[in-house]
Formats: C-alpha cells, sequence, structure tokens
C-alpha cells in the first residue's frame, strides 16, 4: 500500500477533480493519505473528506501563513475538534522565515493580513505541539529557512511520543540524524525530483529508512514533468495543479535515487506511516 504523509485535498483547486483523484488514487493503490488543514475555516472541510473517502486521515492545525487571521477561540476550536476526532493528527503547524524575507508578491493576496512574524507563529506553534504531546497525536510540521530555530524548539520543549514528521524535509542532510533522535520522520516530496534540488535530494539519501515518508502536498509541490504522470487543469490563476496520484511516480523516484527496489521502498514506508499515523 502506497501512503501520502501529506497533503491538502480539501484546497479549491482540488474540489472539480475529487472523483477522478479518488479512482486513480485507489487504482495506484493509494491506501491512506493524511489531508492537513491549515486554517479554521478548511478545518470542516478536511473533516468531511475523512467521512467522504476512507483512505483520509484528517490533520487539524494553524499553518504559520494563517497565523495572522487566526480568531481568538482558534486553539478551543482547535482542542475540541480533535479531542472529537481520536484519529486525527496535529497539522500543519510550524514557523517559517522564507515567508517573511524572500517570497515573492504574488503570496500576498489584496486584503490579506501580513504574515505574522516569526514571534507571533512560535506564539502559535508551540501551544499546538504541547496538544499533540497531551494527546499523543503525531503532528506534522512546515519549516522554511527557519531549521535552527525549530531545533531549538523541539530540544527545549516536550515533543509527541509516537514523533512528528517533516514534511517535505529541506533542511541541511547534517541535521537529519539530530532531528531523528528528536523523534521526527521526514517525507520526501515529488518536486525535489526537479534537477536543481540537489541539497533535498543528499537529505533523502541519509534519512534512515525507519524514518522515511512520501508525500505530495497536493496541490502543491508538482514534480518536474518527467515524474508527472497524473496531471490536471491549472487554476484560475494559471498555476500547475499536483495530482495525489503523482504518489506513484515519487515513490519510484525515491527507489531510485536511493538505490533500492520500489517494492522495498514502498513496504518501509508503510511500516513508517502506521507506526507514526496509526
Amino acid at each position: 500500500m502506497r501512503c501520502d504523509a501529506h497533503n491538502h485535498l480539501q484546497d479549491d483547486w482540488l474540489a472539480p477533480h475529487l472523483d477522478r483523484i479518488a479512482g486513480d488514487c485507489r487504482g495506484l493503490g493509494i491506501g491512506a493519505m493524511v489531508v492537513n488543514g491549515t486554517a479554521e475555516a478548511d478545518w470542516p472541510r478536511v473533516a468531511a473528506l475523512a467521512g467522504r473517502f476512507d483512505f483520509v486521515r484528517p490533520s487539524y492545525g494553524l499553518h504559520p501563513w494563517d497565523v495572522a487571521g487566526r480568531s481568538p477561540a482558534w486553539l478551543e476550536t482547535l482542542r475540541a475538534r480533535l479531542v472529537a476526532e481520536p484519529r486525527a493528527a496535529v497539522g500543519e503547524i510550524g514557523i517559517d522565515r522564507w515567508i517573511l524575507e524572500s517570497a515573492p508578491a504574488e503570496y500576498f493576496p489584496a486584503g490579506s493580513p501580513p504574515p505574522a512574524p516569526l514571534a507571533e507563529q512560535i506564539e502559535c506553534f508551540l501551544p499546538q505541539l504541547a496538544l499533540a504531546v497531551e494527546l499523543d497525536r503525531p503532528a506534522s510540521i512546515h519549516c522554511l529557512q527557519a531549521w535552527g530555530q525549530l531545533d531549538e524548539l523541539l530540544r527545549s520543549h516536550a515533543r509527541p511520543r509516537r514523533g512528528f514528521l517533516l514534511h517535505a524535509y529541506g533542511g541541511p542532510a547534517e541535521m537529519v540524524p539530530g532531528f531523528a533522535q528528536l523523534g521526527a520522520y521526514f517525507s520526501f516530496s515529488g518536486s525535489f525530483l526537479a534537477e536543481k534540488k540537489t541539497r533535498q535530494r543528499a537529505a533523502f539519501r541519509v534519512v534512515p529508512t525507519d524514518r522515511l515518508l512520501v508525500e505530495t502536498d497536493a496541490p502543491a509541490m508538482p514534480p518536474p514533468a518527467p515524474w508527472l504522470t497524473h496531471p490536471l487543469p491549472p487554476s484560475p490563476e494559471g498555476k500547475p495543479v499536483n495530482h495525489p496520484a503523482n504518489l506513484a511516480a515519487t515513490y519510484a523516484g525515491l527507489a531510485q535515487l536511493r538505490g533500492v527496489p520500489e517494492a522495498a521502498l514502498t513496504a518501509a514506508v508503510a511500516e513508517n506511516f502506521a507506526r507514526l499515523f496509526g
């Protein structure tokens, strides 16, 4: 069974294609996908997908890009949802300097609040991490250009007993052993098969086999053209849309990168997925 450790099936860009996506994924043996909410507004949509599709594992969190738009009751709402849904994970949560320092203007829609500063992101990240600890749930963590800060936070606070996912891990290969010692799993994105992503591929050559996962982050982060097996129409803004069924090609690319049979990789990832997400 193939497993998608992290996507956003609730996204508007995928909504017109859900029946097609479900059929394609089932046909490729994709038996589970963790669908991550990112803000209060989309948590009910994630829950609805979990009720509609048996392969959806729900996850709820406040993404660092959405921190500025949160309501005063966001944490209580999140806690109530997690308590009501014992299968749910915590995520997508995290910290992000890239959105503050390097993001192009297109990431700031007209009328939206500016992204929250790092200190405010951390103020929202830590109570969500604590919820994962308290409720014994895995956490799916987003990090961009803040790996040292994340390492410090994880070392100085309690972490989920069952572990946590560093989704689409883009940090240095040198930090992999330390994060693994703290309980991290690392998910490989199909976008890392692009020729220019040499640093990310180097990191995934050294990820321990028992901490390896695979993701699509659909509808974001599509694989490069040679690995794009399931195209979808672009978004209304003309952006490419990643189909979750591109997961199968991502497994093949990762097996090639690590020099192992794809069947062996698939079996190992399924075991890791079950250990982390249940």
